[in-house]
């Protein structure tokens, strides 16, 4: 199925099952170009299993999804992340030993020359491209935090949490992806670094015209401040979608997620 001029990412019918149990089921979502979208719902509703069918990390067992014009469906990790959709997990998956700038450049691999004659003949091609990708991580670095922008060669493990997040979202960042899938960045986070972390969200958003975002948060405040649409799943399937605020006023999504008899 091709994608319309608004839409980037479809899912259509898309099911995943784990043995019984249904993780995803019959599910339908659009993301428009350029928003902010919202994925919330209870733990166990399915939102993390759509990011990973959604990236190649788990197959699809129905259904299908869209990237633009193209069907992106059980498509390898590396190949949805070479269409041009990049994410970060509920878990940090830093390399804590390595710096700033070789976490980051782990997720640069797509526009890098990898070969071997490269590496080792062309060593001022070389030096230059490690120049570039140097200047490139530290700007991105910057637009979170100034001061971090200055640590680029020290090891992650040395970093606060909150600094790690902004790290991994430069990461994610760094292959200028059209739509960026966010996994509970305020994990681990307290309230006040859970703000910060907003508002660097909200900077990425005016700094990267084009991008859009999927955001998985159980942080309401967080859902209403950046996203300009919500999903609601529970138990696999779409049972609200709006506003934040038509979604919270909704008795369905009082029940499930709020917890309102």
């Amino acid at each position: 199925m091709n994608g319309t001029a608004e839409t980037l990412l479809a899912a259509r019918g898309l099911t995943k099952r784990f043995g019984g149990v249904v993780a995803l089921e019959d599910l339908e979502l659009e993301v428009r170009r350029n928003q902010v979208l919202g994925l919330i719902g209870p733990n166990g509703s399915g939102k993390t299993t759509f990011f990973n069918v959604v990236t190649g990390i788990y197959a699809a067992d129905g259904g299908e999804v869209t990237f633009g014009r193209d069907t992106i469906t059980n498509l390898s990790a590396q190949a949805v992340y070479r269409a041009g959709i990049a994410r970060t997990f509920q878990r940090s998956r830093l390399m804590l030993e390595l710096s700033i700038f070789d976490n980051i450049m782990v997720g640069n691999h797509r526009r890098l020359n990898q070969g071997l004659w490269f590496n080792l003949a062309r060593r001022r091609a070389f030096r230059r491209e490690f120049q570039d990708g140097f200047e490139q991580a530290r700007e991105l670095v910057r637009v979170f935090d100034p001061p971090l922008a200055d640590r680029m060669f020290e090891a992650v493990g040395g970093f606060p949490m909150i600094d790690r997040r902004r790290i991994e979202i430069c990461r994610a960042l760094i292959s200028h992806p059209q739509l960026l899938l966010l996994d509970e960045p305020s994990a681990g986070m307290t309230h006040e670094e859970t703000t910060q972390l907003m508002d660097d969200i909200l900077e990425v958003r005016s700094t990267f015209e084009g991008l859009t975002i999927i955001i998985i948060e159980h942080e309401m405040g967080v859902i209403e401040r950046i996203t300009n649409r919500c999903v609601v799943l529970n138990f696999g399937r779409k049972i609200c979608e709006g506003t934040y605020q038509e979604v919270a006023a909704d008795r369905l999504v009082q029940e499930a997620y709020l917890g309102i008899e």
